[in-house]
């Protein structure tokens, strides 16, 4: 479970929505599950544990192979634990690690992926990717 137990009601609706659009950008190129809120649709094998990413990009083969894993954050789990709980196994998975976060948290994000050996493929503010 994320280090973020709670999220404020405003930024968990504008986390899931962000989750939906980047869905509906991805689906072209892959199958796309998604783990909006705290539903647990689709996950992803990080050595012992099972993890829900906020995204899961399959290929749209019949074996589907794990192609990338997405996590949306807001302002609220913007922090060291949810950097070492979630981003750094999901960067060391054989597949790109892509991270949205609000643009105001670009820095912050980038100096606890360095702090923390964290190397997303992609680091986007949200609403860069998100019309």
């Amino acid at each position: 479970m994320s280090p973020i137990l709670v999220r404020p009601v405003r930024e968990q609706f504008e986390h899931d929505r962000v989750i939906r659009v980047l869905q509906a950008k991805y689906k072209r190129k892959y199958e796309v599950a998604i783990n909006p809120g705290a539903e647990q649709n689709a996950s992803v094998g990080v050595g012992e544990l099972t993890m829900y990413p906020d995204l899961v990009l399959f290929s749209q083969e019949r074996i589907r192979k794990i192609q990338g894993t997405i996590e949306v954050e807001t302002t609220e789990s913007i922090n060291t634990l949810e950097a070492m709980a979630e981003w750094a196994p999901f960067s060391k998975l054989r597949t790109p690690f892509f991270l949205y976060v609000p643009a105001n948290s670009i820095d912050t994000v980038r100096r606890l992926c360095a702090e923390h050996a964290i190397d997303p493929a992609e680091c986007t503010a949200a609403h860069q990717a998100v019309p």
